[in-house]
């Protein structure tokens, strides 16, 4: 994929959302289910329109996240709301750490204890001040919104029956085990 100019933006519904050892939910309607190991940011408050300079004021903490991506449909569809938002679909965890520097944290994603992503928050193409503040200047931001950065190369597929681990530096590991849906 070319780097965009600019954050590509989507929204996942609370649904979707599940934490440290919670099942993915494979579903049927999808033939290729792939991991995306990331940072998540956690709003602390309602904003809008930041500048980078205010974001930090914002931040209640980070946390882990596994931005799970059904990748067949998202080619389909040219858009990633049905691709990204699952049931299930957004792992985070294991807790929210604050005062964390987000700009320098190692990241990792290991698939039935092989590492599969292997890499750095320094290498982001957007860092977090820049992330929240354009985010905001589209929408408001609520209490514990979560904000997932992007994800480092080395994505790739799951099955049922795998385990997938994200682990971030200063923060902790989230474990989960991908099952088959109805």
């Amino acid at each position: 994929m070319e780097l965009p100019s600019h954050p590509i933006i989507f929204l996942k519904p609370p649904t979707a959302l599940i934490f440290n050892g919670d099942s993915i939910v494979y579903p049927p309607q999808t033939k290729e289910l792939h991991f995306e190991g990331e940072l998540a940011v956690v709003i602390k408050d309602r904003c809008k329109n930041l500048t980078a300079e205010e974001v930090p004021q914002h931040i209640l903490g980070y946390t882990c996240a596994n931005d799970v991506t059904a990748r067949d449909l998202q080619r389909i569809d040219g858009q990633w709301t049905r691709a990204k938002g699952f049931d299930t679909f957004c792992v985070v965890g294991p807790e929210i750490i604050p005062n964390l520097d987000p700009d320098n944290l190692a990241i990792r994603l290991y698939l039935n204890g092989e590492l599969k992503q292997n890499s750095n928050t320094s290498n982001m193409i957007f860092e977090v001040e820049y992330l929240v503040s354009f985010i905001s200047q589209v929408m408001t931001l609520l209490p514990e919104d979560l904000i997932l950065t992007g994800t480092p190369s080395g994505v790739g597929p799951m099955q049922a029956g795998d385990t997938v681990e994200v682990e971030i530096e200063g923060i902790g590991k989230i474990n989960n085990r991908v099952v088959i849906g109805e």
